[in-house]
């Protein structure tokens, strides 16, 4: 896991956090939510692959 990853799941919680905001200001909280939601799925599809990893990691350590 690169340090490319952590900047780019910060990014996007800035940006999230900023869009949620600013649509929630303006009265608009369904939209504000789907662009949470959106922002939640984004980051999990870029940590699926290293969880895997992980956990096959684990199943052949203990596999010995």
């Amino acid at each position: 896991m690169g340090v490319n990853l952590i900047f780019k799941i910060a990014a996007v919680g800035i940006l999230v956090s900023v869009l949620s905001q600013v649509l929630k200001h303006s009265g608009r909280e369904e939209q504000a939510f789907l662009t949470s939601f959106a922002g939640l799925l984004l980051v999990l599809f870029w940590i699926i692959p290293y969880v895997y990893d992980l956990f096959e990691n684990i199943r052949r350590l203990f596999a010995l």
